[in-house]
């Protein structure tokens, strides 16, 4: 209103005969007009911004093993031959082990020409003396109970390489929930402890946004460890697995 009336004065001063602003410049003027920075200063709030974080432990329920079944022949046809009968008879004693077929999912086929080992200096190109053949299933074990028996069915029946097994948590983002909380009551629990210390008092929450989730990470298992089985299950430990979670969170400080 102030601005208005000082635009009004002037306008009165003007000289006579010239001609008085025009409503639509006045409007323009006024509107151009902002709150002064000291204003717009007092309007934004003063903050506390914490991050929480929360960690749960949980045993894994569920692994997946990737195995393979590599064979070697003189020729292409005869390697291909050998692993095809070898990784069907894998296969079918992992569903005989009481895997559905849903879990099983082939993984890794390749043929590759091996050369000889030449110790001469000759020019001639390296000879190929035979093929090497790998196919491998990644086998998904929903009850941790049957993966010590499936270990040694797969060597048993033919698999000669186990890439690796990572164990897993069945509904992960269910459980992360509970990381979550704990992530919330810690950032509280830090706020109100640095609100304290600074003779303030925790307002409404202004934001609050979710930081980094960790899930567990796979391990792997050295394959030549697998040639040594005997026909008894192997044994397997899944230990626990660790779920976090961070979460940002900005308080306004009460007045």
């Amino acid at each position: 209103m102030s601005q208005l009336l000082r635009l009004s004065h002037i306008s009165r001063r003007l000289p006579k005969g010239f001609p008085a602003l025009p409503a639509l410049l006045l409007a323009a003027a006024i509107a151009g007009v902002g709150p002064a920075p000291a204003a717009q200063a007092a309007e934004k709030p003063a903050t506390i911004s914490l991050q929480g974080k929360g960690e749960i432990s949980v045993a894994p329920d569920m692994a997946v093993v990737t195995t393979r079944v590599v064979n070697i022949g003189t020729t292409a046809p005869e390697a291909l031959h050998a692993n095809t009968a070898a990784i069907a008879k894998v296969i079918a004693d992992i569903k005989a082990a009481g895997i559905e077929a849903k879990d099983i999912q082939t993984s890794g086929f390749s043929i590759y020409p091996r050369y000889e080992n030449r110790k001469d200096d000759s020019n001639e190109p390296p000879k190929i003396v035979g093929y090497e053949v790998s196919n491998g299933v990644t086998v998904r074990v929903r009850a941790l109970d049957k993966l010590g028996g499936i270990l040694n069915a797969v060597v048993v029946s033919g698999a000669n390489s186990v890439d690796g097994i990572s164990f897993a948590v069945s509904a992960t983002n269910e459980k992360l929930d509970e990381a979550r909380k704990e992530a919330v009551a810690d950032a509280r629990r830090k706020a109100e402890l640095y609100a304290e210390a600074a003779g303030v008092k925790l307002g409404r929450v202004l934001s609050i946004s979710e930081g980094s989730i960790a899930a567990p990470r796979p391990y792997a298992v050295r394959s030549e460890k697998m040639m040594t089985m005997s026909a008894a299950p192997v044994p397997v430990e899944a230990g626990e697995e660790t779920l976090s979670a961070t979460v940002n969170i900005v308080w306004e400080i009460a007045q």
